[in-house]
């Protein structure tokens, strides 16, 4: 899979070499093909084939939003089909707006796992789209931005904008082989985003590239879109996890993961073993169902009342064991997030990224997990497993492709603690740049279109 970063797009916008409306045609053709994935892919698609003035950071770049976003005079649905006749929106998502004023053309609402509570992408309602990577078998997407990453690596948008609680940028990037952004959550507005857990949803994106995620992260958070340094690789100490987050791998992920860390070495950085004694405390703590399900409820009551047989079953399940956490076992909750947040500083202290697989698993088929509860649960469970770390640890992370060319996709995450964005994206290129050199993935860093375009 060979994509174009968005700098390269950006600067042929900017240069007259293409035009905004013949990129938006592109994209939306690619939706509309009844022999690709644009039906499930996508919830609804916009008439946004126009020419735009070249003349924002983003001016004439289709993208995809999660159809958890609000867009003024439009319901928000959140992959569901309940909400289908809720009151529409008064404003913008402020990242839409944001968006917008930076040029970028949405080209449509995309797919997700119905109100964002899974990390597989399943849709009862709407459909799964299926990966792009051995499509004939009909593997997940990963989720729950499913849509997000089918609309890029399909080609119907150039980057998409999903969120992550668990992992939901993430996951879907490494399951496709895209690049995928989790920010600080703090650091972007989730006004006008139907939430899941408000203390771990955050917005991120789903791009070829981290220099792609690093500049759409700087639309949205408002903040300077000059890109961070790369970091000099011998200059970079990376923090291997050691603990549960490498039980279990798949041979694909174990040895996709080992050839990076290898090639990391021989580039001159520092790959060292790192122990985070608390990492089992995240388990224990989130037994009772940790954030998502007592806040998913507690937004979710009014709607159970009258249309729970209206949800997927199986997210209906996950919400509903928020009913019972008492009040007591949420400020126990709150208290352990704090200890070990304060011991995560402790352990990573002194490290540029902490590095582990995003998920232990390539993506599974579709009809494995529709077919069986038991599979389901068990793959969701994994593929949660990893990045919810640090959504719990109210941090930053990337996942990067990390296979080789031909082989199943998976990703690399590349990780750290609230407020660390920057460091990583510098971190982040350079161990791309080194992924690259080695021939593992297919990374386009469109280093050159990015310096002109920052002239």
């Amino acid at each position: 899979m060979q994509l174009t970063p968005i700098y390269e797009t950006l600067l042929k916008l900017r240069t007259g070499q293409v035009r905004s409306n013949d990129l938006s045609r592109a994209c939306l053709d690619a939706i509309h093909d009844p022999a690709g994935e644009g039906a499930r892919a996508f919830i609804r698609v916009y008439d946004c084939a126009k020419d735009i003035p070249a003349n924002g950071p983003l001016a004439g770049l289709p993208i995809s939003i999660k159809d958890l976003f609000d867009v003024e005079s439009e319901p928000t649905t959140a992959g569901s089909t309940l909400l289908r006749h809720s009151t529409p929106a008064r404003n913008d998502a402020v990242v839409v707006q944001r968006l917008k004023s930076a040029g970028a053309v949405l080209v449509g609402k995309t797919n997700m796992t119905e109100f964002a509570f899974s990390g597989l992408g399943l849709n009862p309602h709407h459909g799964t789209p299926r990966n792009a990577f051995d499509r004939e078998n009909a593997r997940i997407p990963g989720g729950s931005s499913s849509g997000a990453a089918m609309s890029v690596t399909d080609g119907m948008s150039h980057a998409a904008i999903g969120s992550d609680t668990g992992g939901s940028v993430r996951i879907p990037a490494a399951l496709c082989g895209l690049t995928g952004f989790k920010p600080t959550a703090r650091r972007i507005p989730l006004e006008g985003v139907l939430p899941l857990s408000p203390s771990l949803d955050s917005i991120g994106p789903i791009a070829p590239t981290v220099a792609c995620c690093e500049l759409l992260d700087s639309v949205m958070s408002a903040e300077s879109c000059s890109p961070v340094k790369t970091a000099r690789i011998p200059d970079v100490r990376v923090g291997v996890l050691q603990g549960y987050v490498l039980d279990g791998l798949e041979p694909e992920v174990a040895r996709a993961f080992q050839d990076a860390l290898d090639v990391f070495s021989r580039s001159g950085a520092r790959v060292e073993s790192v122990e985070f004694s608390c990492l089992d405390n995240i388990l224990s703590a989130n037994a009772k169902g940790g954030f998502s399900a007592p806040e998913s409820f507690a937004w979710h009551r009014s709607l159970l009342e009258e249309y729970s047989d209206e949800y997927d079953p199986r997210v209906l399940s996950r919400i509903m064991r928020g009913r019972d956490l008492s009040a007591a076992d949420y400020l126990d909750l709150l208290a352990a997030r704090k200890r070990i947040i304060n011991s995560a500083e402790s352990a990573f202290d002194g490290f540029d990224a902490i590095v582990l697989p995003t998920t232990p698993r390539v993506a599974p088929r579709i009809s494995d997990l529709v077919a069986s509860d038991a599979a389901y649960f068990d793959a969701n469970i994994a593929m949660l497993r990893n990045p919810s770390v640090f959504n719990f640890l109210d941090g930053t992370a990337l996942s990067i492709p990390c296979h080789r060319p031909g082989q199943p996709p998976v990703g690399l995450m590349i990780a750290g603690l609230a407020m660390w964005d920057k460091k990583i994206f510098g971190v982040g290129k350079a161990l791309e740049a080194a992924l690259t050199e080695a021939g593992c993935a297919t990374h386009c860093a469109g280093h050159k279109a990015l310096e002109q375009i920052h002239r």
